[in-house]
């Protein structure tokens, strides 16, 4: 069965493109598409598809355009059928043992397989460890479809990029790898792709190493970011500024420009423990990569510790204090909650006994409570605090000064006793020390 005939009958409008998954990774696909091609929209989530469907994306990686998008938004799975070329997009998370956790790969893998058209190509986006694409998904398509990949259907992996709320690095200007199980497959692919990748496509030579590919260039930045970690512990052991030994080191052409922070997010809090799983399988047990990990999950509680600290040295009972966390989404001016560690600090500080009131207006209500139990205030109803903890750098939060963060406190507190945790170092030091409040920062 020839398979070259896909890019061409897409690009003429009589062959579809599917989804499969349509969060934050696949609905902007979908989307981008949709402009050029036809599309089918795929989620087994159907308030998401009734919102995608009345042009809301909750998701704000494509805004207003989802208004005018071109995408066939569907929960009926049948309908998969119609597609020549499908995309899986699901998520991949891990479990409470940091396993990877392939359900709902597998799930997909299921319900493609069960709607797969002969002569198609099906390619797997999510964020998987080597071998999962064909050692785990290829034989449940090929048992739900009674049909043979290589002679029925062929597959194929490219690995998303996406990064939730960054307007700069979108879809069609960050490279994207591609990758099929021969040489056919993977020229049709790389076809397709070039339709809406504007920065150009990387072809690499077989499925799992484009797999590798992924899950290593998450894992080095991890690990990246576990070293500014560990600096920042170190720092603040030495009562200096950790922020102004990166902008130092940062003078030196060869300096990367990596941040302390929390490591959170469907991506580099994860993938690391995808390449790890399958080392360990192999016999080999990793000797940076997890260490990472542990010091990068070990942030939250540091950051909870240094506000108890410095409310104590402010001389207040932290178990009567009004303690505010501004911020729960896993990173800037993005609503997406997955694997925030903010809930790190929230639980740290309830071990204790102190229940935070936490507000983030990027955040979904529903998913805070459904997810992490976590009630969140509306801005104008949160309390005056006597310790502010900034732990997202949202932009109105960056934009705040210090007399608008002096007025989050409560208004009898002298300066001197008002603790203010800056966890993204957002705010000048010159200003900190000016304002007379008390502050720390990672």
């Amino acid at each position: 069965m020839k398979f070259n005939h896909i890019y061409q009958g897409l690009i003429s409008g009589t062959e579809k493109l599917a989804l499969v998954g349509l969060g934050y990774v696949g609905m902007p696909i979908a989307v981008e598409f949709a402009k050029h091609i036809k599309v089918i929209g795929f989620d087994i989530n159907e308030t998401r598809i009734n919102e995608y469907a009345n042009g809301i994306d909750a998701t704000n990686e494509v805004g207003d355009a989802i208004k005018d998008a071109n995408v066939e938004f569907t929960a009926d799975p049948a309908r998969l059928k119609e597609a020549c070329f499908i995309v899986v997009a699901v998520p991949t998370p891990v479990n409470d043992d940091n396993s990877p956790d392939l359900r709902p790969v597998k799930g997909a893998s299921r319900t493609v397989g069960q709607h797969l058209a002969p002569g198609s190509i099906v390619v797997f986006e999510s964020t998987v460890y080597p071998g999962v694409t064909e050692d785990v998904c290829v034989p449940i398509i090929e048992q739900e479809s009674g049909l043979k990949c290589g002679v029925d259907w062929k597959i194929g992996y490219s690995p998303e990029r996406i990064n939730p709320g960054d307007r700069v690095h979108t879809l069609t200007t960050i490279r994207k790898v591609v990758s099929g199980m021969d040489e056919e497959a993977a020229m049709e692919i790389k076809k397709v792709y070039d339709i809406v990748i504007k920065a150009g496509t990387f072809s690499i030579s077989n499925i799992k190493t484009a797999e590798a590919v992924k899950v290593v260039e998450n894992s080095q930045r991890d690990i990246n970011i576990a070293f500014m970690n560990e600096i920042a512990i170190i720092c603040d052991k030495l009562n200096i500024d950790t922020d102004e030994v990166l902008a130092g080191m940062n003078t030196k052409w060869n300096a990367l420009g990596f941040k302390p922070g929390l490591v959170g997010g469907h991506c580099i809090g994860v993938d690391p423990y995808y390449l790890t799983n399958v080392s360990e399988k192999l016999g080999y047990h990793s000797q940076i990569i997890l260490n990472g990990r542990k010091v990068n999950d070990s942030m939250g509680a540091f950051v909870a510790d240094a506000a108890i600290k410095e409310m104590i040295e402010a001389g207040m009972a932290p178990k009567k204090a009004t303690v505010v966390i501004m911020g729960l989404t896993f990173k800037e001016n993005c609503p997406d909650t997955r694997n925030s560690k903010v809930i790190d600090i929230i639980n740290r500080l309830k071990e204790y006994e102190i229940e935070p009131v936490v507000t983030d207006s990027w955040a979904d209500a529903d998913v805070a409570r459904r997810e992490y139990g976590v009630e969140l205030t509306a801005w104008e109803e949160v309390p005056k605090a006597d310790c502010v903890i900034v732990s997202v750098g949202h932009n109105e939060y960056r934009s705040m000064s210090m007399m608008q963060l002096k007025e989050l406190f409560k208004p009898e507190l002298p300066d001197a006793e008002k603790v203010i945790v800056d966890v993204k170092s957002l705010y000048r030091m010159d200003e900190l020390k000016a304002s007379g409040m008390r502050f720390w920062r990672l």
